[in-house]
């Protein structure tokens, strides 16, 4: 189904544009938490700890490609907004291009500094083999995860959204294959689980760049030679800075949930704490795929000046992303036994505390995907710094500040009601800004 970012959206006519972006994200997260799923049952809970510990800071490299491709789909879709199709061309070959050398120098450097980044982050002799191992393969894969993350939103500036839920596909079925051969069959622990994850990265980050650049592209953009445009560049990193600082601040709160809970529960309390992120990327990605395909939207009616479909834009999307979070609330509560038994049934204390985790954690999706979307929103309207304030307050001054105050107050379940009390906090930041930052869209006309 192909689509296109010009005329009136209805509920119904979102959902359809959308769907394709959520389930990109949707599988692409599934996915992405293969790698626990088999280390942790058939290569050890040492392992499982040590994947889930450097897992945060491999995100926080890979959500480049996404700042890259957030601001630059918006960018792009407004170039398009404004009538400029060939203009849109270069901007977005030369962000492919300025995507894939950050992957590059950034794989290199990080396998480099993996012994001393995997100490710093609060590994102990036990895991320290594995997790340098198992962060060294992966940064192979680097590139491709970059460009991955880049491309989830260009497929909707192009108008194909349809192929990027393609390639995540693909790109799951390849990860794994590769787990079940080389963790399950071959036993090759966590290195097994790595290079099942690069080779699934490259598969979804250098098929795209065929695409685009062959006659096959059915897109509306397409990647050419272009010069470096530095102030682009600029534009569109500050545009998706929102997503960037949501990721960085999502890694480096994980990073201080992982020091806490090793510090005071050792390797249950950082394995239990990798089920919930698991589980959250899996709820998340709705959210996120919603704001991924609805983002070059709003940008597209932004650089046509279309106020009132923005405004229309708005109070659907609030609608649509309230009714999600309640489902996939009741969702998480239902089934939080099953779930925590599918990863760590053969403990059973460490079954009880993850079920707990998840029945106290995973409320704060009753009010997230109302945040999350207002910060997508500005990047929409091409406003950066206002999205980012939204996604650094939400994620690193809230979350981070309650994850470090609660736990001397209310024991340790204070950390796992960190998460919601960030999300009330930031739910009034957002009306805030919403209010000063976009007032044509929710203050009525002066007569």
């Amino acid at each position: 189904m192909d689509i296109a970012l010009s005329g009136h959206y209805g509920y119904r006519r979102i959902v359809r544009s959308v769907l394709p972006s959520i389930g990109m994200v949707l599988v692409t997260s599934v996915y992405s938490i293969v790698d626990g799923f088999f280390v942790s049952n058939y290569a050890g809970k040492s392992g499982f700890a040590a994947v889930n510990l450097m897992w945060p800071a491999m995100m926080l490299l890979g959500s480049v490609g996404l700042m890259v491709g957030t601001g630059g789909a918006a960018l792009v879709s407004k170039i398009k907004g404004e009538g400029y199709p060939s203009k849109a061309d270069r901007v977005f070959s030369m962000l492919v291009q300025f995507a894939l050398l950050a992957g590059l120098v950034m794989g290199a450097s990080f396998a480099l500094l993996a012994r001393p980044a995997a100490l710093l982050l609060g590994a102990d002799e036990g895991m320290l083999r594995e997790c340098v191992l198992y962060t060294r393969l992966c940064m192979v894969g680097m590139p491709g995860f970059v460009l991955q993350m880049a491309f989830q939103s260009f497929y909707m500036a192009g108008e194909r959204p349809q192929l990027g839920t393609v390639m995540a596909v693909v790109s799951g079925v390849v990860n794994i294959a590769l787990d079940a051969l080389f963790v399950w069959l071959m036993g090759w622990g966590v290195a097994g689980a790595a290079v099942a994850t690069a080779a699934s990265q490259l598969v979804g980050g250098l098929y795209p760049l065929y695409y685009f650049l062959s006659v096959r592209n059915r897109s509306s953009i397409r990647l050419l030679r272009t010069r470096w445009m530095g102030h682009y560049i600029r534009k569109a990193c500050a545009n998706g800075l929102s997503e960037y600082v949501g990721n960085i601040a999502m890694s480096v709160v994980s990073i201080v949930y992982n020091l806490q809970l090793m510090r005071h529960m050792g390797e249950d309390g950082v394995a239990a704490y990798g089920i919930l992120m698991y589980l959250g990327f899996i709820f998340a990605a709705l959210f996120i795929g919603y704001n991924i395909g609805i983002t070059p939207v709003i940008g597209y009616h932004f650089g046509a000046g279309d106020v009132a479909e923005q405004r229309s834009l708005l109070r659907k999307s609030l609608v649509l992303t309230g009714v999600a979070g309640v489902a996939i609330t009741l969702t998480a509560e239902l089934l939080s036994g099953p779930l925590a038994h599918l990863f760590v049934g053969y403990d059973a204390a460490l079954t009880a505390l993850t079920t707990r985790a998840i029945r106290v954690y995973m409320l704060c999706f009753l009010i997230c995907g109302w945040n999350m979307f207002v910060s997508a929103l500005f990047t929409g309207l091409n406003n950066g710094v206002v999205s980012a304030v939204a996604a650094f307050a939400r994620a690193l001054v809230f979350e981070l500040g309650a994850v470090l105050l609660l736990p001397p107050l209310v024991g340790i379940d204070g950390i796992w009601w960190a998460v919601n009390v960030a999300e009330v906090l930031a739910l009034l930041l957002s009306a805030a800004l919403v209010w000063c930052y976009a007032p044509q869209l929710v203050r009525p006309r002066q007569s």
